[in-house]
């Protein structure tokens, strides 16, 4: 299964920004949004190393709750691990 993430652009360095999310930053490929104007602070969902679409920031923190909110819930609990 792949995960898609949104991060935030960070820098720019033609096809490929240095995106952050919680922390961790890596070079993400911007090939497949070549026709687009993306700009340092723009919010884009990241998988396997591309860039797939952008996204509002308020979409991003929407999506960070969900993804939380999915580990929350999978997350072995403390008293089945006691």
């Amino acid at each position: 299964m792949n995960l898609t993430v949104p991060m935030r652009i960070v820098s720019l360095d033609g096809p490929v920004a240095c995106c952050e999310a919680r922390g961790v930053r890596c070079d993400v490929s911007l090939a497949l949004l070549r026709d687009q104007a993306l700009r340092v602070g723009d919010y884009v969902f990241v998988q396997e190393g591309y860039a797939l679409q952008t996204i509002t920031e308020a979409y991003a923190a929407a999506a960070w709750d969900l993804l939380d909110q999915a580990w929350r819930s999978n997350a072995p609990s403390r008293a089945a691990s006691a």
